[in-house]
């Protein structure tokens, strides 16, 4: 199936070089296109999307805003995902575009072959940060979050089984799958599908989500550690 691919840059040229990139792929297509996220969702409102590459840094919206209103507008089935790219290598964007409800965060000068991967497990329901990457950035801006009281922050968590628990506290540490069956001695068939009741039972788009709901609600503190 076709993957219809929107490219959101105030950069035309980027945009023109990322569409040739797309356009050669028997499994993609460049279906619309947006100079900055006020455009990105006026388009949106006629054009059905599966992925979207949103810029940064844009005139009038900029990417991380977009990506706000596109994801919390976006839990109905068949909403688009957003990847964000960048020439900023800045972890504020990367960590403003996770809260946002983006998908994954890489730069622009990534090789084809690894954007190309992206935009494919992406639209499959993956996250394309790197699980180092986004403890990196979960353990530099865990204070900022909002405090809040073991009372409150754990409702959620409750709808969880033991074994969901331990598993959602090895991905918010930055475990892959086959890092978590073979620390919990499971099949990595049984993971993935421990994480995808997970993402169900808390209402999450993907891994991303749910690592930054660990940290939020303090199952996780900063430096990865389990509370």
């Amino acid at each position: 199936m076709t993957i219809r691919v929107m490219l959101v840059d105030d950069q035309m040229l980027l945009r023109t070089g990322f569409r040739m990139v797309l356009a050669a792929q028997p499994d993609m297509e460049v279906v619309a296109e947006a100079g900055d996220g006020v455009q990105a969702l006026e388009v949106l409102r006629s054009t059905k999307v599966d992925v979207i590459l949103m810029d940064v840094r844009m005139p009038h919206l900029d990417g991380v805003e977009a990506t706000r209103w596109i994801c919390e507008g976006g839990q109905k089935e068949g909403a688009p995902k957003v990847l964000i790219l960048t020439t900023f290598d800045l972890d504020e964007y990367a960590f403003s575009a996770l809260k946002a409800g983006a998908s994954g965060f890489m730069l622009k000068d990534v090789p084809p072959s690894e954007l190309l991967a992206a935009i494919r497990a992406v639209d499959s329901g993956d996250a394309v940060v790197a699980p180092s990457t986004t403890r990196r950035l979960l353990d530099r801006f865990t204070p900022m979050l909002p405090a809040t009281s073991a009372e409150s922050a754990r409702p959620e968590l409750e709808r969880l089984t033991g074994r969901e628990r331990e598993v959602l506290l090895l991905v918010a540490q930055g475990l892959s799958n086959g890092e978590i069956a073979a620390r919990l001695v499971l099949s990595e068939a049984t993971v993935k599908t421990h994480v995808g009741r997970i993402l169900t039972k808390l209402n999450l788009r993907d891994r991303v989500q749910a690592v930054v709901l660990a940290y939020e609600t303090g199952l996780v503190r900063a430096g990865g550690a389990g509370a």
